[in-house]
Parts: structure tokens; sequence; C-alpha cells
């Protein structure tokens, strides 16, 4: 009989963007269910896994009511389901289904951490946030830390021991699919016609949910620097606006609006990495940095905030370049300096895109989780012939 694991997961966006690889070849092995807060009931069957679907209401935003029943709920399911592992996403749902875990009696139990958010935040929330944070490794039984960098901060700030925290490959969630994330001309081509930009225009992406966090503000500070010295610069945004910042971007950018260009999500990220020339994220906070990756593995550099997280996605002068967050001036010197240099623009997206696809292939962190659940687990159940008794 296969053992049985849980998945927990807050958010359908993680399932499909981070997880789809690794839970297709759990699925292979495990008797695998998902816990996730979705109105899809068949979305398993529309991603192609093969795995049983638990609608949990895990709610992103703090709500007492709401928490306490989807914890209540957690803990019924893993004690009624009797799972062997239990391994949740998120922070929320790392938090709730820790605890629910560990009161349940579930054996081995293991939340990734993929940023901190209360790493930009001060004062009481800091320490509300921190808190919940160190429950959540206090109830588990291993942590996963999706970057070398993020693992220093977290044990540094004392959330929980070193020897609790472990990096799978070199980094990352998931790793990137290097035959869908690669250079094309074709896609280059196309997503600049969909959105007017002319052919021959520098285009910087910045690919992330619009916050003050991710830097959103100092992208546009940097954008209206360039785009007032170079005529053929374009900045292609593309994230949801959960802030609604795009008021303020447009009035930081008014005397280049034209050049600015808005979209929400895409399920196409690649062809949207394809059309750009150079990534640029400013962010506060990165628990690893997957964009960049991404960026990488199309064959652009980056330009990104020396911070934890995306020094371990972005090499400082070998695949794109760092600057101190919020500066908001070397943001704009670094991208006029990719702009007047294409030769170095492109040996640069080279040597990204060797990068990425010899450090952190999808193949290599879905290898890395399979060997790390074996370590926890035992090796799997062999399957049994037909007429032969357990």
């Amino acid at each position: 009989m296969k053992k049985k694991l849980c998945i927990v997961v807050a958010s359908p966006y993680t399932l499909e963007v981070f997880l789809l690889d690794q839970i297709r070849a759990l699925a292979g092995i495990y008797d695998v269910s998902v816990a996730l807060n979705t109105d899809e009931e068949r979305i398993m069957e529309r991603l192609g896994i093969d795995a049983r679907l638990i609608r949990v209401r895990i709610e992103r935003k703090i709500s007492l009511v709401i928490d306490f029943l989807a914890l209540l709920s957690l803990y019924f399911l893993f004690r009624r389901e009797r799972f062997e592992l239990v391994h949740s996403v998120d922070p929320k749902a790392g938090l709730l289904s820790m605890t629910a875990s560990r009161l349940a009696g579930v054996p081995v139990r293991i939340h990734t951490f993929t940023g901190q958010v209360w790493g930009t935040r001060g004062g009481a929330m800091r320490t509300l946030l921190k808190c919940a944070d160190k429950v959540t490794a206090m109830a588990s039984s291993a942590i996963l830390v999706d970057s070398s960098s993020q693992r220093d901060f977290i044990v540094k700030e004392r959330v929980l021991p070193a020897e609790k925290a472990f990096v799978l490959g070199n980094g990352s969630i998931s790793g990137v699919d290097i035959r869908k994330f690669q250079p094309s001309a074709e896609f280059r081509e196309s997503i600049r016609a969909k959105h007017g930009i002319p052919p021959h225009s520098f285009v910087i992406l910045y690919m992330a949910r619009l916050t003050r966090d991710k830097g959103a503000l100092v992208m546009a500070g940097a954008f209206s620097r360039l785009a007032a010295e170079r005529p053929s610069a374009q900045l292609l945004v593309v994230g949801p606006d959960e802030e609604s910042l795009r008021p303020r971007i447009r009035d930081i950018c008014r005397l280049c609006l034209d050049r600015v260009h808005f979209v929400d999500f895409v399920s196409i990220p690649e062809k949207y990495m394809a059309c750009a020339d150079v990534f640029c994220l400013p962010s506060y906070r990165e628990g690893f940095g997957t964009a960049m990756i991404n960026a990488a593995a199309v064959g652009i550099p980056s330009v990104a905030s020396r911070i934890y997280g995306s020094t371990d996605a972005v090499l400082d002068g070998v695949t794109g370049f760092l600057f101190e967050p919020g500066d908001v001036s070397a943001c704009a010197g670094l991208l006029v300096r990719l702009f007047d240099d294409p030769a170095l623009r492109i040996a640069i997206g080279k040597q990204a895109r060797e990068r990425a696809a010899r450090d952190f292939p999808e193949e290599l962190l879905t290898s890395s989780l399979l060997a790390f659940y074996r370590d926890l687990l035992g090796p799997p159940a062999e399957k049994r012939s037909a007429g032969t008794r357990p």
C-alpha cells in the first residue's frame, strides 16, 4: 500500500506556478492528497494531477474566525486520514497545517519557507508575523527553505535552529523548466506587436505583484530617469495591482507614459520574458527570486536589489547586476549601462541561461525533493504481484 501524503497550499496560484511537476512525480510513488483553498472542483483534473482534492478555506489575510475554522478542519482531516506526511507551502497554510498536523500526531511534518513577510515590517506587526513563523517552525519536524541566504537569515533571526532547515539542490522552490523558458524570436515579436511596442525598442520587464515590497515604485522611478535620456526604452509591467499602485506609477512616469504598458496576471510568463531585453525586480524582500531564474533561462540579464534571495538568483556582474534596495539612481544607472552596451547585455544573458540550465533545472529540484522524502519516510512501498499476501 502506498504511503499517504497531504500537500497543503493556500493559493491555487502557488499550486499551478510552482508545484505541478513535483506533485505529479510524488503521485507516481505515493497516495497524494492536496488541501487547497479553491472553488474549482475539478482543478486536479484540469492540471493533469493524479491526486485527491480536499478543499479547505485558508485565507491569506488574518481572520480569527475563518483561521480557527480552517485549523479545526485540518486537524480533523489529519486525524481521519492518518497521513504519514504533511507538507505545506504559503505562510498561512504553514501555520495552520503544521499546528494541526502536530496536534493530530502526523509523524512527518514539513513546511517550505519562500520568504518572510515580516522582513520589511516594523513594530507589533513584525513581532506578530515573526512569531507565527516561529510557531510554524516549532510545530514542524523539518523545514525547507528555497535559498541559502534566506536560510542564513531566518537562523540568524532565531526563527529556527540551523539543523532543522534544509535547502534542496542549489535553491528555489521548483527550479525552471528550461524547455518552456528559452529565447524565442517568435515570442519576442508577437508580444511586442500585441502591446504596440516597436520591434527594435529596448524593453524592460517587471513581472511581479504591484506592491511596495516588490519595488514597483522604485521600478517606475528608475524607468522614468532612463526614458528621459533613451527615447526607445519601453517598460512592460506584468502582475496584479494588489496595492492600487497603477495611478502612482502613471504619475511617476507621466512624461513617458506612452511607453509604459500594464498587463494583469498572465498564464504565459515565458512569452513575456522572451520579449524583453532586461528583467528588473527592485524588491525589498525575496525568498529566492524564481522570476530572475526564469528570465535567466530565456537569456536576459536581471537588475535586482541586493537582498537575501536575490543574491542566490543573480550573480552580480555575471548573470545580472545588483544594487542597494530602494536606490532609484543606482537602478537607473544599471539599466542605462545595459541599454548602452548591447554586447555586455548579450554576454551576461548567455551566462545567465547557462547557469539556469546547469544549477536550477526543474528536474533537479523535483529529484531532490523525492530524495528528501525518501530520507524521512524510507523507501516507497513496493507494488505487490497479484495473489501475494501482505
